[in-house]
């Protein structure tokens, strides 16, 4: 290997000991995402897409053979796209798994429908026991107030609104803890879709520069060769800092929008279960 190449993967193994120490000091499962992808890009771009068999000149790595090393020749702003666009995707299936989970198990216009009946005929127990079959944020939600209910229905210290009172506490309290989650990491995929379009930019600019700056030194004689490839270093860092931000953006959208349905179904569940309380606690 040449030098360029014990400089990636030195770079590299900062990168990889960075993602280990932030985990081990920090639990930070997103600083250990970022890093390792990071340092993944790194290595891909320096050795894979680096390679000296995609160049002419070999390990000069100035005059590409491929696709592969044209991409290279976009220079170390490549690696970082590639590594945002890596990120991005991590989270967007992480938010993915973890919203599906967060719904728990079955239709939960159905759960909510069981509930209620469970609780307009007096089968509090029953709709606990489906709360527990469902585990989901909404069915955390609802368990939580049913056994606050459970433990006061016949404690005469309290009185009915006093009851009640305690009862949305417990909501209140399960719904701070669950909401949260579910809108967990967003800002990460509204971050990398800011950030990858502004190096994507950057990258474009000083590919340009260079391109320009060559055509200068050369008297206006360089070849349209040279000039086109110079251009095309410069798209690719657009190219992938746009697909990246592309990504991002919609998946950020969809997940919004998903969280805000969910939310709104468990504010409606919510009102339905406290109503069905109310004329139960006030009879």
């Amino acid at each position: 290997m040449d030098q360029f190449s014990y400089v990636i993967i030195g770079v590299g193994i900062v990168l990889f000991a960075a993602a280990g120490i932030s985990y081990s000091m920090f639990r930070s499962f997103n600083s250990f995402i970022v890093f390792l992808w990071l340092a993944i890009a790194d290595l891909i771009w320096g050795l894979f897409m680096g390679a000296p068999g995609n160049f002419k000149d070999a390990f000069g790595r100035h005059e590409p053979l491929n696709t592969l090393g044209t991409i290279h020749t976009g220079g170390p702003l490549v690696a970082a796209l590639l590594g945002m666009l890596f990120i991005a995707i991590t989270f967007i299936v992480e938010r993915y798994l973890f919203i599906n989970k967060a719904q728990g198990n079955g239709d939960l216009r159905e759960f909510v429908k069981t509930v209620s009946t469970n609780l307009e005929s007096g089968n509090v127990n029953n709709a606990i026991e489906a709360c527990a079959k469902q585990q989901g944020s909404l069915s955390n939600i609802l368990r939580s107030s049913l056994e606050r209910y459970v433990q006061l229905e016949n404690d005469s210290t309290y009185d009915a609104e006093k009851k009640l009172s305690e009862v949305q506490r417990a909501i209140d309290e399960a719904t701070n803890l669950e909401t949260p989650l579910l809108e967990k990491n967003l800002v990460i995929l509204s971050t990398v879709a800011s950030v990858s379009t502004m190096v994507g930019l950057l990258g474009t600019t000083l590919g340009m520069i260079r391109s320009f700056a060559a055509l200068g030194a050369s008297g206006g004689a360089v070849s349209a060769q040279a000039l086109s490839i110079g251009i095309s270093e410069a798209l690719y860092n657009t190219a992938f800092g746009l697909a990246a931000a592309i990504v991002s953006i919609l998946s950020f959208n969809f997940f919004t929008t998903k969280v805000d349905n969910f939310v709104y179904m468990i504010d409606e569940a919510i009102l339905s279960v406290m109503e069905i309380l109310t004329i139960k606690v006030k009879k």
